[in-house]
């Protein structure tokens, strides 16, 4: 299945000599006919499962518009109908499209055809992503819900956001969880309040069984996602860490839209809280934690270096004394720009009380409240350096490939993300 589009040609079984077959009917009395066609029949279904184990099977890539946005993409073998169990959501970043994610998707689909469908999210695309994080986030909640109601054979469901898609693929995922919730009163139930971020003495990780959208939730994969905002030291790096220029970049933020008020939180007015900080809480009518946790894994791809839009702290969840040393990192053969992967580990509560408030004019570290809330659930985190390539003035893209030529160098960032992928 080396190149499934445009190849829809599947392998030929081979034929029965039926002249052999009219012959042996002949040279048998009636009593032996029927054992004799019972055996053949045996040897010939014997035959054709050896076949089917040895010979390759090739489908073909079918490519689906959506009239309200969207692109679905899946593998269809000949003569046979394909009923795909898993969907898999793919949110592009700010300016972008469906088209950004279709590289990893074909890759996506290649190693897992016939249990997979993807769905290129768009709509959010071009400037429809300076609405802001929650308004692009119900779009893409309504967007899901369209696609199920297209594929009643999916059962599980998995998100891979890039960038801002990251941001707006938490939103979505509240939304969406908030309508199963029904189901879930006895598990969930309100006890993880504002105040306790999700307390694990009260709602452990193993707990939040929420479904998505009625499907279970597998895979929530980021790639170069600014989780803590763009608004703190060296969180944007093309600013190089100048106190001056992310004052700036803050004040005139509003030329994003509405997004931009979002990632440099400023979008916080009458002692409501920004966005971003209230999405580390599970609040009365969003529990953005808990629909969070109730996926298998949460896995963030972040670019420890050459990434001028979005810095390593924040695309990775980590405190900026937590980063590892990038000279101490090795690489592999197979993936050689991962340089660290960093396996979920059983989150814990901080010993250490957090005391800010957001009342009045009182000081907060958002950042650190923020990586607080995000944290008390577990987070696979893989590093990615591209020391070397052409293509790393170009990270923020290449670690997605947005474009196979202009961003081939990550591809095997996309490999080591489907390697690993939870079916």
């Amino acid at each position: 299945m080396a190149d499934m589009e445009g190849d829809c040609r599947g392998v030929p079984e081979k034929e029965v000599d039926v002249a052999e077959e009219i012959k042996v009917r002949e040279d048998n009395n009636t009593s032996n006919k029927i054992l004799n066609q019972q055996e053949k029949k045996k040897k010939m279904k014997k035959k054709k499962n050896r076949r089917s184990l040895s010979l390759p099977r090739f489908g073909c890539l079918r490519t689906k518009s959506h009239e309200n946005g969207g692109v679905d993409m899946e593998v269809q073998f000949p003569g046979e109908r394909n009923n795909p169990t898993h969907l898999v959501i793919m949110v592009n970043g700010i300016i972008g499209s469906a088209q950004n994610w279709r590289f990893a998707a074909k890759q996506l689909l290649k190693t897992y055809p016939e249990n997979v469908i993807v769905h290129c999210s768009e709509r959010n695309s071009s400037t429809l992503t300076f609405d802001g994080v929650d308004v692009m986030g119900d779009r893409l909640a309504e967007e899901v819900k369209l696609v199920i109601s297209c594929h009643p054979s999916v059962q599980k469901i998995s998100f891979v956001g890039h960038s801002l898609g990251g941001l707006v693929a938490r939103y979505a995922i509240a939304r969406l969880y908030e309508q199963d919730l029904t189901q879930e009163t006895s598990q969930t139930n309100g006890d993880c309040g504002t105040d306790h971020l999700g307390d694990k003495d009260l709602c452990p990780e193993g707990q939040l069984k929420g479904k998505i959208a009625g499907l279970e939730p597998m895979n929530f994969i980021t790639f170069a996602s600014p989780h803590l905002g763009s608004l703190w030291h060296k969180q944007v790096p093309l600013f190089r860490g100048s106190r001056a220029l992310e004052k700036f970049a803050a004040r005139i933020s509003w030329l994003l839209g509405r997004t931009g008020k979002h990632l440099f939180l400023t979008d916080g007015k009458d002692g409501k809280p920004p966005l971003l900080l209230r999405m580390v809480n599970d609040c009365e009518d969003l529990k953005f934690i808990s629909a969070l946790g109730s996926f298998r894994r949460r896995v963030a791809y972040a670019n420890a270096s050459f990434d001028h839009i979005v810095g390593w702290s924040t695309s990775s969840l980590r405190r900026r004394n937590e980063l590892p040393k990038i000279k101490h990192l090795p690489r592999s053969d197979r993936y050689p720009h991962v340089i660290n992967v960093e396996p979920a580990k059983t989150a814990t509560l901080d010993e250490t009380p957090f005391e800010a408030k957001i009342n009045g004019d009182e000081k907060i570290n958002m950042e650190e409240e923020m990586i607080r809330g995000l944290t008390k659930l577990s987070w696979e985190r893989v590093d990615v350096y591209f020391k070397g390539s052409r293509q790393r003035i170009l990270a923020h893209s290449t670690i997605q490939v947005k474009s196979y030529w202009v961003n081939s160098d990550g591809a095997d960032v996309v490999q080591h993300m489907i390697d690993n992928f939870l079916l």
